[in-house]
């Protein structure tokens, strides 16, 4: 009897241990391009580039936030609105970096968080200006 008790504790706590999502395979509702426009223009989206500070220096969709350079001190920089759109973007439809924004906005609170799959790769596509730091 008090092998199945082990061997039961033991089966609960592998399939409650491998429920658990790591924030690197964390997925989150991607918003379509027209979506994210629409919202920019409307000034309806805090956005958060995980494309690192070079890249954000190089170029990045405007009123982005470096989520790099922000990263220990996110809170301040995010809406006191838990409700507000937040959306993550990265380089490009392959690319997974974005999930470390997106999970750091979705730990402090925030409910309507979404991936911008296109990255900047597909912003620019797009035809769509960037802001460059120098």
């Amino acid at each position: 009897m008090r092998h199945a008790i082990v061997m039961t504790a033991v089966a609960f706590t592998f399939v409650v241990g491998t429920n658990a999502i790591r924030a690197e395979e964390e997925t989150f509702p991607n918003i379509t391009h027209a979506e994210l426009t629409k919202a920019i223009s409307e000034k309806k989206v805090t956005l958060l580039d995980a494309n690192g500070n070079d890249s954000y220096k190089g170029g990045h969709i405007p009123t982005a936030i470096n989520f790099d350079a922000v990263e220990k001190d996110l809170a301040s920089k995010l809406p006191a609105d838990k409700s507000t759109l937040i959306v993550a973007y990265c380089g490009n439809e392959k690319c997974t970096a974005y999930r470390a924004a997106a999970a750091a906005a979705k730990k402090l609170g925030y409910t309507n968080v979404k991936h911008y799959s296109k990255g900047i790769a597909g912003w620019k596509a797009s035809g769509e200006k960037v802001e460059t730091e120098k």
